[in-house]
């Protein structure tokens, strides 16, 4: 998992709250059993005019001029600015897969759903929790031509172009893993020495859990 430290990029305002895991990926498109292709899908009812399927030629498809992420000024966001209740409904880990894959690592807001804010700090993603006032304001903001925010992770800080500096929480054990991109895997990984030493003594305490079974 790529680390996490300090992110500067784009904003996309995304002004809608109760943004549900159907509207970030669409049902049609959880049939594919591999983790990436979902990039392209991403707010697929917003950001086309027809309906989506899966493996529809996007190239084809006509685009909604009016979305955010269609408009020329949005193009290369890393960063999206929500409202409340970010990522609601049915749970479904392709959400952040898809937003991951689209290029954004840090989603703003004032609150989450459970289980997508833990979702997106087992894929790389950090959620932002900020007062209702303060995203007003970066709402706002963002309307400036090429607005950009400065995230950084170490400080917990999200910093804006005029200076300013606005701190949020995060759980010291999910900053860490972000800090040194470690997701499930690479957390078992670092205990891969105590794992090898406590298999070796099982083996001398219970051989016969580690017999062949022969038929």
């Amino acid at each position: 998992m790529e680390k996490y430290t300090v992110e500067q990029g784009i904003v996309a305002p995304l002004d809608r709250a109760n943004v549900d895991t159907d509207l970030i990926i669409p049902k049609q498109f959880l049939k594919s059993i591999k983790r990436t292709g979902f990039g392209d899908n991403l707010f697929d009812e917003l950001r086309y005019l027809d309906e989506g399927y899966l493996g529809q030629d996007i190239s084809k498809r006509p685009k909604n001029p009016d979305f955010v992420l269609n408009k020329l000024r949005f193009q290369g966001s890393t960063i999206l600015l929500a409202r409340t209740n970010f990522g609601c409904g049915s749970s479904r880990e392709h959400a952040p897969w898809a937003l991951n894959e689209y290029g954004f690592r840090t989603v703003i807001a004032p609150s989450f759903a459970d289980i997508f804010f833990n979702n997106c700090f087992k894929n790389g993603m950090l959620p932002v929790i900020l007062s209702e006032e303060i995203v007003d304001q970066l709402f706002k903001e963002c309307e400036q031509e090429g607005y950009q925010l400065t995230i950084d992770l170490d400080a917990q800080e999200v910093r804006t172009p005029k200076g300013e500096a606005f701190k949020f929480e995060i759980d010291p054990f999910r900053k860490h893993c972000l800090l040194n991109g470690l997701d499930d895997i690479g957390l078992t990984l670092q205990a891969a020495d105590d794992i090898r030493a406590f298999e070796e003594k099982a083996k001398q305490a219970r051989p016969w859990v580690f017999k062949d079974i022969k038929a």
